[in-house]
């Protein structure tokens, strides 16, 4: 049964169908899901949040590393080697009795990623034994063969994918340099070719934007129609402007994964170069933490910015609101983005964004920000100079981004439209 694939919108409560307000009892599931980890960790830790307020019984089933959760949810661990933090070595007898163990093993042995395809099978065993006490089951992009199973198996599946990794595929092939890098770029995802296999026979998808929505669709062989679509959240009550905080004039201020090309770290490092000629005072301030001897830390020393760029990581949200108020602008350079957290927490702390227009960021910046062309150094610079140059534009924009994802983006009005979103699958599923 085809299901709307419009923007679900919350219904008066006297015009829903009966039993629209009964409690729903919703398994989350990520293969890993720690917010240090990625968006999807974020994602999360977030909607489980917003459905509890809302009245829901939510669990998360998750891999290591863990989320960090509401303490109303239930956290359900599904160990696994976790060799990214724990490597090869980690290896011990107990491992060698388990064939998903060892698939892990072999898998990241031979520069392969196999979390999300170990995570399923270990998903399927759980919810075999205990699926029948939830209503609903809801995957966060496994795309593993183990969702089909589950779907098989007569539970609602709901699954959100944020974006393809296809365009991660793309970016990094294109930024790599030589041969081998190229082949071990192409073996770590191989895992695409399980999520490609997947998607195509589940039956409820939903994603965070618009421009997802038309990727996934390209990248996957499906039609847009198909596809669900309930906008990532922001948790307004925490991502907020702080009140009594002077912003300091001369402080840019990006979070971003430091050594993914998808993310562009690299055209702010040389658009904040080509500025600090002109502002000598300039401070950039980058939530991250960059890899010894990898890409960026090689482009500051090459640049001549090593002293200058003050990375900072493992803070809490806490001080990431604080660190927000104290920034004159945030930029966000991405390639490609399937939503963009980010500009959406910072126009939530009522920071004026500069963004690139990479995959779904306009859609989230809106005319609440600057949008630049992804990848456009010149183009970057001019932006942060013209703002650097306009306090009162700066406040404007910075009001203005607030309001924006009060109205549109808080996690209150996601959480609404996912539960419309669920309703409409068990009615389908009946």
């Amino acid at each position: 049964m085809q299901l709307d694939s419009r923007p679900v919108t919350a219904e008066p409560a006297q015009g829903r169908a009966a039993g629209a307000s009964v409690p729903l009892r919703i398994a989350l599931l990520g293969y890993r899901s720690q917010p240090f980890a990625g968006g999807q960790g974020v994602y999360l830790n977030y909607l489980s949040k917003a459905l509890v307020e809302a009245g829901h019984t939510v669990d998360v089933i998750s891999g290591p590393p863990y989320p960090h959760l509401d303490p109303r949810v239930s956290l359900i661990r599904l160990p696994s080697m976790d060799l990214f933090e724990n490597g090869l070595l980690s290896l011990r007898p107990r491992h060698l009795g388990s064939l998903t163990d060892m698939m892990e093993w072999c898998s990241k042995l031979t520069g392969g990623f196999a979390e999300p395809y170990t995570f399923g099978r270990r998903a399927v065993r759980y919810l075999r034994m205990h699926g029948h006490n939830y209503d609903l089951i809801h995957d966060n992009q496994s795309l593993s063969y183990g969702m089909l199973e589950i779907q098989a198996m007569g539970l609602p599946l709901v699954t959100t994918v944020h974006h393809p990794i296809t365009s991660d595929l793309r970016i990094a092939l294109k930024a790599a340099r030589g041969w081998y890098e190229r082949l071990l770029i192409r073996r770590w995802h191989s895992f695409l070719t399980m999520q490609k296999k997947v998607v195509k026979q589940l039956h409820h998808v939903v994603t965070v934007s618009d421009c997802s929505r038309q990727d996934i669709a390209r990248d996957f062989g499906l039609q847009p129609a198909g596809i669900g679509l309930v906008h990532n959240g922001i948790d307004t009550a925490v991502f907020r402007p702080v009140p009594g905080v002077e912003r300091s004039p001369l402080r840019l201020m990006a979070t971003c994964s430091a050594d993914a090309p998808l993310k562009g770290l690299r055209y702010l490092l040389r658009a904040y170069a080509q500025l600090l000629p002109q502002y000598p005072d300039l401070e950039l301030l980058v939530v991250s933490k960059p890899r010894p001897g990898g890409k960026t830390e090689k482009l500051v020393h090459k640049l001549g910015i090593a002293d200058r760029v003050r990375f900072v990581n493992g803070i809490s949200t806490e001080q990431m609101v604080q660190y927000y108020a104290e920034a004159a602008i945030a930029v966000v350079p991405s390639v490609y983005e399937g939503f963009g957290l980010p500009a959406g927490e910072a126009m939530a702390c009522g920071v004026p964004v500069i963004s690139s227009d990479g995959g779904a960021l306009p859609e989230v910046v809106g005319d609440a920000g600057v949008i630049v062309p992804a990848r456009d150094v010149s183009a970057l610079t001019e932006a942060i100079d013209s703002l650097l140059r306009d306090p009162g534009r700066r406040a404007e924009l910075g009001a203005r981004g607030r309001e924006r994802i009060l109205e549109q983006f808080s996690w209150g009005v996601c959480a609404g439209q996912m539960v419309d979103y669920y309703r409409q699958v068990l009615h389908a599923d009946r």
